[in-house]
């Protein structure tokens, strides 16, 4: 029987655990961002050499955080600037999950817009948000 908790993220087992453990990580804009960076870095390395497994568990991690992300947004008891970060991390998630390979040029797009600036004015992103090119 198979049991899907959107609390709990898959269940690890080596050589994905030492890999993936802790890399889901939504704190706020910036920890989503270098998660993601992370994320997307070990996703083209299993995809690379066709670990379906591999590439199934980071899939599976950017679902989960997507998942608790909007239920955060959607918590009335959440703070509504804390909710709506929270939205845009889902929405981050999202399109990573839609299409993973323009994700990094979508983000940049999305951080200059007027729109994520108004309402993101603080963001400056992680200190190195650019991922590392394994394709």
């Amino acid at each position: 029987m198979d049991y899907d908790d959107r609390y709990v993220g898959p269940f690890l087992e080596e050589p994905y655990a030492s890999r993936l453990d802790g890399a889901l990580r939504f704190r706020d804009l910036a920890s989503a961002e270098e998660s993601l960076c992370r994320l997307d870095a070990a996703y083209r390395e299993y995809r690379a050499v066709s670990d379906r497994v591999g590439t199934s568990l980071v899939r599976s991690l950017v679902l989960k955080g997507k998942q608790r992300a909007e239920g955060l947004a959607a918590n009335p008891r959440v703070n509504p600037r804390k909710r709506r970060e929270k939205q845009e991390i889902a929405r981050w998630f999202h399109v990573w999950l839609e299409t993973s390979d323009l994700f990094f040029d979508w983000l940049e797009l999305r951080k200059r817009s007027e729109e994520f600036r108004r309402e993101f004015p603080d963001h400056q992103g992680p200190p190195d948000s650019s991922p590392t090119d394994a394709a």
